[in-house]
């Protein structure tokens, strides 16, 4: 403690300055004033810490500038409560506590009240001015009854109640039986009032715009057109101009011009990506829509049409029917087809095979000789729906086995044609038709042999080979080869078709069929008889008139009706008293 006289300081527990015996008697509060006054203005206490490799480090402690922090608050408390008691001291009186009162008796009672508790002064004041604070209650029937002073110490009552009888609840006043569920219905009957009258007025707009854009209800029109040389639809949808409808089924939409939207539709887009098998109709729906002004979409009625969907086309080539008796292990069929169709052959895509250019295709059918070998040819082409041939190429069945080599040709422009065959070893071979050098050599050994066909006639020849075998049924092989000398010895030997030689080719026809007698047949053609095989109708007269030929068509150009041509033909037969001649080339 310091002494206030020399201002020594001396310990706190004595009573007097050891210096100049001046009493020390400070109160408590006085005496540990000084503490709060005192800062540490030193440095905060450091540490040395030695590593493990004797270097040292001088670190302050934290728990230093924490304890001077913790003073700080401590003052800072201390100054605040002292200033709330000022602040107290200062203000008026105000009520402590509330004092709740229970109208009616403890097992029934009417109400509830919760009033402060007044002070002394504030009661007071309050008797001072109860005149001016006078209530007027109302009764049942709604009449104001005597006023009466309001006492927050003593709760009021309506008439005819105390706090031993209270009022029932049907005969409290309408601001003492309000209660939470009244308010909530109230509120919910509002929300049901607003929503009724949302609901109608959505109903209305809603009518009111369709009403604004009406929906034509006129039927459209469907008529059949070409887009690229290819077969469409076109559809009119009638509306007004400035209209847009939207074609669901197409992803677009299209503007109403002079009444109508056209949407002009090629048929294959309902098929194109469809496989499987396809009829020979679909039925086709487009759903449209209205586009409004708002940009709704207003349904219209549906258009329904039905559409055709064409075959795709294939041509036989060879053989030139449909079914045909073969004799040779290897048989050629040849199709024309629409060039990038696929192709299938019994189940085995041949598409590769076709030329992009003319169509055609060649398959090399295995012939066995079991009798009938079916052959079966699909197309499908572009913009089109499946189509199939079924080829029926006829093999005998043998017991002895009996085959021409495989490449034996089919066509020759020479007379004379070296054939290789083989059967059975040991086994007799006969040639049926005109033949040289017949070469049995290795029969026994191999079956193999051969001989040079000779061909005595222009056109298809036949080549007959017959084998036998004892205690076994004769085989027996016939083979067609097309026979055709070149032009310049086949033209050579042409007759002029006049008026001499015309005659004398009606009255000896059998005699020059049989001598494939040529002729020269220049004419315009007047009609077509056939298309496969072409057959054609030319009067071969200086005037065109007169003197009518028959010619089918074994040449590589294709004759049209009305156009003139030079032919070279040898005679075959008659038709309806006109001669009938095979033409073999044309210029």
């Amino acid at each position: 403690m310091k002494c206030p006289e020399c201002g020594l300081w001396n310990r706190a527990s004595m009573p007097h300055c050891s210096r100049c015996g001046t009493p020390l008697n400070i109160d408590e509060a006085s005496r540990l004033a000084w503490k709060d006054n005192l800062r540490d203005g030193a440095a905060p206490t450091t540490y040395l810490r030695a590593d493990e490799f004797g270097q040292t480090d001088a670190t302050p402690d934290n728990r230093d500038s924490l304890a001077r922090e913790m003073q700080d608050l401590k003052l800072r408390k201390k100054k605040g409560a002292e200033l709330q008691d000022k602040m107290r001291s200062s203000a008026p009186p105000t009520p402590d506590s509330n004092v709740i009162v229970t109208e009616g008796t403890d097992k029934n009672p009417s109400r509830t009240i919760v009033m402060p508790r007044v002070s002394e002064s504030g009661a007071a004041a309050m008797q001072e001015s109860e005149a001016r604070h006078r209530v007027r209650f109302m009764d049942e029937s709604g009449a104001f009854i005597e006023p009466r002073t309001y006492d927050p110490l003593v709760p009021s009552y309506p008439r005819g109640s105390s706090p031993e009888q209270p009022l029932p609840p049907s005969r409290l006043p309408r601001r003492y039986t309000r209660d939470n569920k009244a308010i909530f219905r109230t509120v919910m009957l509002v929300f049901a009032v607003l929503a009724f009258l949302g609901g109608v007025v959505y109903l209305g707009y809603t009518l009111w715009n369709n009403r604004s854009t009406p929906v034509p209800e006129s039927t459209a029109i469907i008529s059949a057109t070409l887009q690229n040389d290819l077969a469409a639809h076109q559809i009119m949808i009638p509306g007004e101009d400035g209209q847009t409808i939207y074609i669901k089924e197409l992803h677009a939409s299209y503007m109403v011009v002079d009444g109508f939207a056209t949407i002009v539709i090629p048929d294959h887009t309902w098929y194109d990506n469809l496989e499987g098998t396809l009829d020979d109709t679909m039925d086709v729906t487009l759903t449209p829509f209205l586009k409004s002004s708002s940009g709704r979409q207003i349904p219209m009625d549906p258009v329904n049409y039905t559409i055709a969907i064409p075959l795709s086309p294939i041509s036989l080539d060879t053989p030139d029917t449909m079914r045909k008796t073969v004799s040779t292990t290897m048989f050629t069929i040849k199709v024309v087809v629409l060039p990038g169709s696929r192709v299938t052959i019994n189940g085995d895509d041949y598409s590769d095979t076709v030329s992009s250019e003319t169509g055609e295709l060649s398959y090399n059918a295995t012939v066995q000789p079991i009798g009938d070998n079916e052959i079966n040819i699909t197309v499908r082409s572009q913009y089109c729906r499946d189509n199939s041939i079924t080829i029926v190429l006829y093999r005998a069945p043998q017991e002895i086995p009996l085959d021409l080599a495989v490449g034996t040709y089919g066509t020759t422009d020479r007379d004379v044609m070296k054939v290789t065959a083989t059967t059975l070893p040991g086994a007799y071979v006969t040639v049926n038709t005109p033949h040289s050098d017949l070469d049995i050599t290795n029969l026994d050994s191999t079956g193999k042999f051969t001989f040079n066909a000779l061909f005595d006639k222009i056109g298809d020849n036949t080549i007959s080979i017959t084998a036998s075998y004892p205690g076994k049924k004769p085989s027996t092989v016939e083979h067609t080869v097309y026979y055709l000398p070149p032009a310049d010895i086949y033209t050579v030997k042409a007759w002029p078709m006049d008026e001499a030689n015309y005659s004398e080719l009606l009255s000896n026809m059998q005699v020059r069929a049989e001598r494939c007698q040529i002729y020269e047949v220049k004419g315009v053609v007047q009609y077509s008889v056939s298309d496969k095989p072409q057959m054609v109708v030319i009067n071969t007269s200086e005037d065109g008139k007169s003197r009518p030929v028959l010619v089918r068509n074994y040449t590589k150009t294709t004759w049209k009706v009305g156009e003139y041509y030079r032919i070279f033909a040898d005679a075959y037969s008659t038709y309806n008293s006109m001669p009938w001649l095979n033409a073999r080339y044309t210029y």
